[in-house]
């Protein structure tokens, strides 16, 4: 179900969706943090984009050309071939655009773009290859680290505000550094203001919580006439 695919824009399955891409989007920091991993799509490079040891690499070809790949490789028939390419296209170029505001046509998003139809696989390999292990890259690794750990702090405590049913509308911002949560936006009542503090603290790797939360309870604002 949480696919490469833009919003349904039906409130319960989208409400699902989100919460199971931020699942994915936890595992995929965590494998990160490990090192010596391929990430596959999901928006892996936005998700990283503040991590400068990952190289982010596209894979091209000319549509017809995938399109005979693909018929061949799953035994369609080439017009059906054709329409599920595109619609494969159209899904995943709306799911970066909706949740990453992204454009996945622009190649300065990337570190190597490598056209398939040009080059051979083993020739694509290789350039991958090579360029995972660029000083410039190697070099950032441990540095990275920190970077990562408080990515994953701030998507455990997102995961766990979006869980919880004492949590309505989410309006906060997460801000981590060096493990220290700082929460700011706005809560619906005081008792809300409480859970999110609590969902932050117990969030596994958070050391402190800084509150700089507002209430705002919209459902005491006279109507207006």
């Amino acid at each position: 179900m949480a696919d490469e695919k833009p919003p349904a824009f039906v409130e319960k399955k989208d409400e699902q969706i989100e919460a199971d891409l931020h699942q994915i989007e936890l595992i995929i920091l965590e494998y990160a943090l490990k090192g010596n991993v391929i990430i596959y799509g999901r928006g892996g490079q936005d998700l990283l984009s503040a991590v400068s040891s990952v190289l982010r690499v596209r894979i091209i070809a000319p549509f017809e050309l995938r399109v005979e790949r693909w018929a061949e490789r799953e035994w369609l028939d080439p017009d059906l071939a054709r329409k599920l390419v595109r619609r494969s296209d159209q899904q995943r170029a709306g799911f970066i655009k909706y949740y990453f505001d992204r454009d996945w046509e622009n190649p300065l998003h990337y570190d190597l773009v490598l056209n398939t139809e040009r080059i051979s696989e083993e020739t694509a390999i290789k350039l991958i290859c090579e360029g995972a292990k660029d000083r410039n890259l190697v070099e950032k690794k441990e540095a990275n680290k920190k970077i990562l750990s408080d990515l994953i702090i701030r998507k455990r405590v997102e995961i766990g505000l979006l869980s919880s049913a004492r949590v309505e509308e989410l309006n906060v911002e997460i801000e981590v550094k060096d493990g220290a949560v700082t929460l700011s936006g706005t809560a619906h009542s005081e008792s809300e203001r409480d859970e999110m503090v609590r969902i932050a603290q117990v969030a596994e790797g958070a050391r402190k919580v800084t509150d700089c939360l507002r209430v705002v309870d919209y459902r005491t604002y006279p109507s207006e006439h």
